[in-house]
């Protein structure tokens, strides 16, 4: 099959104010609208299925690279500042100008009462060949290779339910003897508007191989 081709609107010239609103409008009406499309085919990091029990799998991830942001606030607006920071990047605010394709999913983890918000770069990429990020705030960085244990749910990725879903992963490492490095990470797939009954959502957690 063809691949599906998207027209980017041409932004004109305007006061800087303005062109940062609109230029995080349509980083958010475009990125979300590839992240909503299965037909975009939309990159996602790429993993091999090592067990699976239900909801729960065991994953595989190879390497990658990544932009971060660390942003304070509850998880709904660092998640909402993040985004929009990391929007910023890839929708040209970097060194040559040059937009980055939006990838799946927007991870988020607690860190030391901040969350850092990363986006996984797609796999063309390396630290070498991506653009310096005009905006200090986002940094980029090398994923090395890691074994997650990951709980996929639907609905609202709401505080108590990731608490909740949170819960039943700690529940199931500790079922099957694995342990696990780090806090617990939240995956979100799909633009704000998906009805909750289709929206993807994951908490993963890094073991110890």
């Amino acid at each position: 099959m063809a691949a599906a081709h998207m027209a980017i609107p041409i932004i004109p010239r305007c006061n800087p104010n303005a062109c940062d609103v609109t230029r995080i409008f349509l980083a958010l009406l475009i990125g979300f609208t590839v992240v909503g499309n299965p037909a975009m085919a939309t990159e996602e990091p790429k993993f091999s299925v090592f067990f699976q029990e239900g909801a729960y799998e065991i994953r595989d991830y190879q390497a990658a690279v990544a932009a971060e942001v660390t942003v304070d606030g509850d998880q709904k607006t660092a998640a909402s500042r993040g985004f929009r920071l990391l929007a910023g990047y890839i929708f040209g605010g970097n060194a040559r100008n040059r937009s980055i394709a939006m990838t799946a999913p927007v991870a988020q983890t607690a860190d030391e009462g901040a969350w850092v918000v990363r986006f996984t770069m797609p796999s063309g990429y390396t630290l070498d060949t991506l653009p310096q990020p005009n905006d200090p705030k986002v940094t980029l960085h090398t994923i090395p290779p890691a074994r997650f244990a990951v709980l996929r749910f639907s609905g609202l990725a709401s505080q108590s339910s990731v608490e909740d879903r949170t819960a039943e992963l700690i529940v199931f490492t500790k079922v099957h003897r694995l342990r696990t490095i780090g806090p617990v990470s939240l995956a979100q797939y799909n633009p704000p508007w998906t009805p909750w009954f289709m929206r993807r959502n994951e908490v993963m957690i890094r073991l110890e191989t």
